[in-house]
């Protein structure tokens, strides 16, 4: 094999794993496209190594690859990095206004949730709004786990909690979210458990 094949031998597999951890922690824009920039470097090494060695469908196939990656690239490092950044601006703006302070939404999805003490607790894995009022009635924080794997969900009351500088902080007891009910994934509740006071 020559050194570029060897060197390609090496990165392919090592720029895919990296790339595809990248991607799939769903870490925000920023980090899912730079996700897809390794995966380009995993695609370029894969089709040299296709090329090294006679495999015309390793070739074809991260050819195509290459070119999914470009879009990957465009929509995370561009277009989605630019709504991420005009969503803090708004935020950041709005609380040197008279306006009400906003929060993006967009953020929300793996937000920290931070305790009175800053530690962080868990994170927002999604939110129930009122239909007639547009209010969110709660947040579902998930704790704990790997990957999903041995997670706890929990509804956690909208009023419970103060967004701001784009992070959430919950005004709970010691018992964190440990001390909310558990939700089962499939059926959230039509309304979080009120708070103890």
């Amino acid at each position: 094999m020559s050194p570029a094949a060897e060197i390609a031998n090496t990165v392919a597999p090592i720029a895919t794993a990296v790339a595809a951890m990248m991607t799939a922690a769903n870490l925000g824009p920023r980090v899912t496209g730079w996700g897809f920039v390794v995966f380009t470097v995993g695609s370029v090494a894969w089709t040299v190594l296709g090329l090294a060695t006679g495999q015309g469908s390793l070739v074809w196939a991260n050819g195509f690859l290459f070119l999914v990656n470009l879009v990957g690239i465009y929509r995370w490092l561009g277009r989605e990095a630019k709504l991420d950044d005009g969503a803090r601006l708004a935020m950041e703006r709005s609380e040197r206004s008279a306006a009400p302070t906003l929060f993006s939404s967009s953020i929300l999805q793996g937000c920290p949730i931070h305790d009175a003490s800053g530690t962080v607790i868990g994170h927002a894995s999604g939110a129930m709004l009122e239909q007639e009022t547009g209010r969110v009635s709660y947040l579902l924080a998930r704790e704990g786990g790997v990957a999903g794997v041995g997670e706890k969900l929990h509804a956690l009351p909208w009023d419970a909690v103060d967004a701001r500088d784009g992070v959430l902080h919950a005004r709970l007891d010691g018992a964190g979210l440990g001390g909310l009910p558990e939700v089962d994934p499939e059926h959230w509740p039509t309304r979080a458990p009120a708070l103890a006071s």
